[in-house]
């Protein structure tokens, strides 16, 4: 996932300046006053940018995988998450979760099911012959 300022790098790399607050208003609500879509340009740029921050160039080539591994270093990790207890869904039926008992509405196999071809039907054609003319006469 990448940060406003690391997006503003990317798009440096191709010779385009943009704000922080300028990204910012392409992710805001589109009922807010400050919205404002994102044009062909900004994204044309954001996406040949980030190309060169991924391969690198033809003098300086990158490996894909080393850059994201090196971003996904850098997010902080969570340290709350030993104080959260751990969410267990309860069964909506205690009676259904007990596993030492059998279904009380069990009563055996199902039957196989039996294909009956008594009344056989003929196959109908559903589309009929048609003749394209698409003006060359044969």
């Amino acid at each position: 996932m990448l940060r406003d300022d690391q997006i503003v790098e990317i798009l440096e790399l191709v010779d385009f300046r943009i704000s922080k607050s300028e990204l910012g208003a392409f992710f805001r609500d589109e009922k807010h006053e400050n919205y404002m879509e994102c044009g062909d340009q900004v994204l044309r740029n954001f996406l040949n940018g980030l190309v060169i921050h991924l391969r690198g160039t033809k003098e300086n080539p990158k490996n894909p995988n080393d850059v994201l591994a090196k971003h996904k270093a850098e997010i902080p990790k969570k340290d709350n998450t030993k104080d959260r207890p751990e969410f267990k869904a309860s069964p909506r039926d205690p009676e259904k979760a007990r596993g030492d008992q059998k279904p009380k509405s069990y009563t055996g196999a199902k039957k196989p099911f039996k294909k009956s071809n008594a009344k056989a039907t003929p196959k109908v054609q559903v589309v009929e012959k048609v003749q394209f003319k698409n003006g060359k006469n044969k």
